[in-house]
Parts: C-alpha cells; sequence; structure tokens
C-alpha cells in the first residue's frame, strides 16, 4: 500500500507540471474566448473550436466475485480515459447555427476498445477505440436573442432545431457540461436512458428551446433508439413481474426542463449546464423536467406480456454564490435534486463507469447482486436524492491556484431493492488555471448488495483526475 501511494504522488506531481505550462484558464486573459475563429470582420459569423481530455488515475476495490483480464481480483489500478473529445460549432448567420461534437470515452487497458478488438497485439483488448458523434444538430432561431435588424434585445427567444440532440430535461444534470463538474463526474443516473434507448445521452430528434424573462425552456420531441432485452431467467423459469428495455417499434418521446433563474442568466447558445462558475457568477436556479416514451419496457406477469410506458420527472435547485470580501473571490456552490423514476414494475439497471471487472466462475463465495468490479445498482424504477456542495477557498497573494473542496451524497430507493443504498463521494478540485487546467482527486464508496435485502458493508475507490481543455 505505501507503494502505491508512492506511485500516486509522483503521478499527480507530474500532471501538475505539465498541465501548469501547457494551458491558461478559463475566463483568463490569455485564454480570451477561446479557439474561435470569425466568418466576418463585425464577429457575428464565427466558428469555435473546443477540445478537452480527462485522465483518470484510479484504485477500485472490485465487487466479490471478479476477475480482470481472467485473473481474480480484490483491488485494482488503471490510468485511463474518461474522455477525449472535441466539439465544433458555427453561427453561420445571426438566426443559423451547426454543431458537430465526437470523440471517445472509458478506455481502459482491459476495455473500451474499438468493436472486434481482443487478445493481444495491435488490435488487443481495449486499443485503438473508434471515434463516434455524440451531438450532430442545426438550430435556427426563430426569434433570436437580438433583433437582427434593431438591435434591441427580445425579452422572449424561441429557437427550434434538429438531430442528434442534448437539448433536454430532465434535470439540469441530464444537460450538464462534462468540461466544469463541480465533483469528478456527474453520478451517471442523471442519465437515466444512457446507452439503452440512447446514444450516449443523445437522441435523434427535433427540440424547441429559448427564454420568456428569466425563465429558460426547452421542449423535445425524439425517436428513441431500439431496445430488446428479454425478461430475466432463474433457470428455465422467467423471472416475473421484472421491467427490463423492450420497446418494439419504438413509440416517439417527448420531455422538456423548465428552469427559472433569479440573479445572474445563463448562457443558453449550447445545452450544456455548468456545474460551478468559479466564483465569476452568481447563480440560484430552480426547474424541473420530465421525459415520457409509451411502452418503452416489457415484463412477464403469468405468462403474460406486459409492456409499461417510462415516466420521469425531476425537480432541482443550483446555486453559486460568491460572498466575503470581493478580492479574496470565495463562493458556494451547491446543487440538489429529487428524481422520481418509473420504468416500469422492479426495473433494476446495474452500472459501473469504465469496469474492468468480469465475473469469475471459481468463485464459491456470495458474489455482488450488481455484478462484477465497480458495478452497482445505477438506475431503477424508485426515487433518489442527490446533493453536491463545495466551498471556494480564498485567493491566495501570490499563487494562481484555486482550492475548491467538495462533497457529493445520493440516496436510492429502488422498488427492486428491500434496502435503501447511500453513496458518499468527497474530493477538492485543485484549479490551476480555472476548469482549463485542473487536478481532481476524489474518494467515493458505493453499498455492496449480495441479495436485494442484504447489504454487506461497502466498496471505495478513489480517482485522480488531470482535466485539459482549450
Amino acid at each position: 500500500m505505501k507503494k502505491f501511494y508512492a506511485y500516486l504522488l509522483a503521478f499527480a506531481f507530474f500532471l501538475g507540471g505539465g498541465m501548469s505550462a501547457a494551458v491558461k484558464g478559463q475566463g483568463s486573459a490569455e485564454y480570451g474566448s477561446g479557439l474561435k475563429f470569425n466568418l466576418n470582420p463585425e464577429g457575428t459569423k464565427y466558428m469555435r473550436l473546443i477540445m478537452w481530455n480527462q485522465i483518470w488515475f484510479r484504485h477500485t476495490q472490485m465487487n466479490p466475485g471478479t476477475t480482470v483480464n481472467g485473473t481474480p481480483a480484490s483491488t485494482a489500478t488503471d490510468v485511463g480515459a474518461r474522455r477525449l473529445r472535441m466539439l465544433a460549432y458555427a453561427q453561420i448567420t445571426p438566426r443559423y447555427l451547426i454543431l458537430m461534437h465526437f470523440g471517445i470515452n472509458n478506455q481502459t487497458f482491459v476495455n473500451g476498445g474499438a468493436a472486434g478488438t481482443s487478445g493481444t497485439g495491435g488490435y488487443g483488448q481495449g486499443k485503438k477505440p473508434g471515434l463516434f458523434f455524440h451531438d450532430v444538430w442545426n438550430e435556427y432561431a426563430v426569434v433570436p436573442t437580438k433583433d437582427p435588424l434593431t438591435g434591441k434585445v427580445n425579452k422572449a427567444t424561441l429557437a427550434v432545431g434538429a438531430g442528434l440532440h442534448y437539448w433536454h430535461g430532465i434535470s439540469r444534470m441530464t444537460s450538464a457540461s462534462t468540461l466544469n463538474f463541480l465533483a469528478v463526474d456527474a453520478p451517471i443516473f442523471n442519465w437515466p436512458l444512457i446507452e439503452n434507448s440512447d446514444q450516449f445521452a443523445r437522441l435523434f430528434g427535433i427540440y424547441a428551446k429559448g427564454k420568456i424573462g428569466k425563465l429558460e425552456y426547452r421542449l423535445n420531441y425524439n425517436k428513441p433508439f431500439a431496445t430488446n432485452l428479454t425478461p430475466p431467467t432463474n433457470g428455465t423459469t422467467v423471472v416475473q413481474n421484472v421491467a427490463v428495455d423492450n420497446n418494439g417499434v419504438s413509440k416517439m418521446s417527448y420531455g422538456g426542463y423548465f428552469e427559472y433563474q433569479f440573479l445572474d442568466q445563463e448562457a443558453n447558445v449550447l445545452p450544456f449546464k455548468v456545474g460551478t462558475y468559479i466564483g465569476t457568477k452568481q447563480v440560484l436556479n430552480i426547474g424541473a423536467g420530465f421525459y415520457h416514451q409509451p411502452d418503452g419496457t416489457q415484463s412477464v406477469r403469468n405468462g403474460l406480456t406486459r409492456k409499461h410506458d417510462i415516466s420521469l420527472f425531476a425537480v432541482d435547485l443550483f446555486a453559486d454564490l460568491p460572498f466575503g470580501n470581493k478580492d479574496k473571490n470565495m463562493a458556494v456552490t451547491t446543487y440538489s435534486t429529487l428524481y422520481k423514476y418509473n420504468f416500469g414494475p422492479n426495473y433494476l439497471r446495474n452500472l459501473g463507469i469504465m469496469n474492468e471487472g468480469a465475473t469469475d466462475p471459481k468463485f464459491m463465495d456470495r458474489r455482488s447482486l450488481s455484478g462484477p468490479g465497480n458495478a452497482r445498482p445505477m438506475i431503477g424504477t424508485g426515487t433518489i436524492w442527490y446533493t453536491q456542495a463545495g466551498l471556494l477557498l480564498p485567493k491566495g497573494d501570490k499563487s494562481k491556484v484555486r482550492v475548491q473542496p467538495f462533497a457529493a451524497y445520493a440516496v436510492k430507493d429502488f422498488e427492486a431493492l428491500g434496502k435503501t443504498g447511500n453513496y458518499y463521494d468527497m474530493g477538492c478540485n485543485f484549479y490551476i488555471d480555472g476548469h482549463h487546467a485542473k487536478i481532481t482527486p476524489q474518494y467515493s464508496t458505493r453499498p455492496v448488495y449480495l441479495d436485494a435485502n442484504t447489504i454487506s458493508g461497502s466498496k471505495g475507490e478513489f480517482i485522480l483526475q488531470a482535466q485539459i481543455y482549450l
């Protein structure tokens, strides 16, 4: 264990030294408006390019009954790419915008590679992941922020768009930006359809977005991706009354999110919601959202197949408030949300981010109900309450580095489980230059379910993230 901590300190020192020289910070004079290219002298037509990466160094306690690359493992240490992405958007005219966003996610030393990669060699497991498009959409401003002819600001705005898009609810965090989280990552259950009936939190469809005074809104009408899971079995017997994703010829879904912004108004050129402004804005918002897809899941009861609607709802509060001496620029950031999910009876999904674990067939003790690796009950029919908070410590007189300790807590009460689960995160952001160059250590715990009514302690996961974005 001593050797592990020595490696950890060396890795943190290496990342800190390398990043401070390479990148200037968000909002800094050096960064300015970023990689922006004007297409006319006035700057009303332009293209902007954004690139970012998030590299994770991890030490994870594995669920019982786990192997990694065929070797039984109770813990695992690795380095991997959580996100490597590029986004480009262009304001072609004052009313017309086009956006494309592509990249990779979740590449580890053992998985996350291109389709078909396996074994050892140039195309071995985990290697050469395939790029894919996250977002591609066109948008037209029916009522733009400013009247193109008079230059007057419109109190109400409306834009409509279509494509593979991220303009949806059900909460602020469902449209979270991955560039400026408060914690090291999103809790994942904020994306309730993730990689089942959506494509990495995106759907094909049409949307409308805009503002009416201090009220920001977004509405969507989408075609969910096809799902065809079958109800689980116990031997040869189908487990009764357990819903799974199976939407047949999927019916159109609809949803939205509404947010009232009491103080500073947030930009909505792009859908991505900021996690923390690091003391640069004064924000207090309340919001609510929903999602509905008819016949999105199926279950079997008494030998008959039943269809169930997916109905999701959330309410939330976001506050990012500077306080005290302006020269010290302290701020508190907090976000709290309540999710009410209904996917049908006893619906439950177990997921683990960058999960390197596989089932150990020789394990003779009781296995985790959630499966191997770092999997945990992630999404299900029931209720989730999630809260996070961070404190931006005062500016130093000489150092540019900002420090922001944070904590997060989630409690999940799922219909399929007899006991509620408690999940904890604690960490600290070290902003070398805003979100553009930051290091974040975080320690998280998750309960280990042996069955629906038995929790056998908890397992932990340490993550050290290095983020750079331009």
